[in-house]
């Protein structure tokens, strides 16, 4: 529910505030809305009129936006921003039901983005947009419907599905290393890659293999592709999940380091925020998804 009409402003007049407040002038703000000089100057002063507010402040032919025109102005980018959203996601989807699912990038692209082409066939009625997401966070806040989560079941408030678990392969370019690697406690002394959102990844890794490690130093990323990059440019050795690492294996950019592939704690899951009933979608979705595991 929103307030009185006479506190919506027309779109043309807040398209010309925000316009000259990036651009930084009438006349570029002009030429982007197709307009001319005059035109911006005759949309702001409609939207004075209909604020009860000054503006911007008149310097000769130049206009120059207030303080408190400049904080509105952030906050009608933002609102304009959604609603060109909401235009793009009614346009690709007219009728209705799309799902915004938030992905990590190697295990969406690698894991669901080929299963996709069958849930698109089974549900033509639900579209889903891929969202780049590293981290937990706040579904109340955000405009996404469920989301892929590595890890333990540590995301409070959500429903979890197991989709799988993962096994991870030391890699590196096939002429990184100067000598033949005889045991796992040969990497210590290897420049390591990690991973941001892993930190104890390799220290886990060496656990394993019965070796204590600490303060390893090393490249930080934020994602496993550019890590696989790294490492096949010779930067280190890079602990990549095996779907990954088999596939730059096969293409001859890496090799293994040492040993075989091991599983981690971690989980991957599907994860949703905890709604009574589940909105439609959602549901359709988690049902699907339980056909493919």
């Amino acid at each position: 529910m929103f307030g009185p009409r006479r506190f919506l402003p027309s779109i043309p007049s807040l398209l010309a505030l925000e316009a000259v407040d990036r651009l930084g002038s009438a006349t570029a703000a002009a030429d982007e809305l197709a307009l001319t000089h005059s035109a911006v100057s005759r949309q702001i002063k409609v939207l004075e009129g209909q604020v009860g507010v000054r503006l911007v402040t008149r310097e000769g032919v130049r206009l120059k936006l207030t303080p408190a025109a400049r904080d509105y102005c952030e906050k009608v980018r933002a609102i304009l921003g959604d609603l060109s959203k909401s235009t793009l996601t009614l346009r690709v989807n007219p009728s209705g039901g799309s799902l915004n699912l938030g992905i990590l990038p190697a295990f969406g692209l690698h894991w669901l983005a080929p299963r996709l082409e069958a849930f698109a066939l089974a549900h033509p009625e639900v579209t889903v947009n891929l969202l780049t997401r590293l981290a937990p966070f706040d579904f109340v806040e955000s405009q996404l419907d469920a989301a892929l989560h590595y890890g333990g079941r540590d995301w409070h408030g959500v429903h979890y599905l197991r989709i799988a678990g993962e096994r991870v392969l030391p890699v590196c370019a096939p002429n990184f290393l100067d000598r033949e690697i005889q045991s796992a406690d040969d990497l210590l002394s290897a420049r390591l890659l990690h991973l941001e959102t892993r930190p104890s990844a390799w220290a886990d890794w060496f656990a394993q293999n019965g070796i204590a490690s600490e303060g390893m130093a090393g490249m930080l990323f934020d994602q496993f592709s550019t890590m696989a990059q790294a490492a096949a440019h010779g930067m280190g050795v890079a602990l990549l999940p095996d779907y990954l690492a088999k596939s730059e294996i096969t293409r001859g950019r890496l090799i293994c380091a040492f040993g075989a592939p091991q599983p981690t704690r971690g989980h991957y899951y599907l994860v949703w925020p905890r709604e009574d009933p589940p909105k439609p979608r959602v549901h359709t979705f988690v049902a699907w998804m339980k056909t493919m595991i």
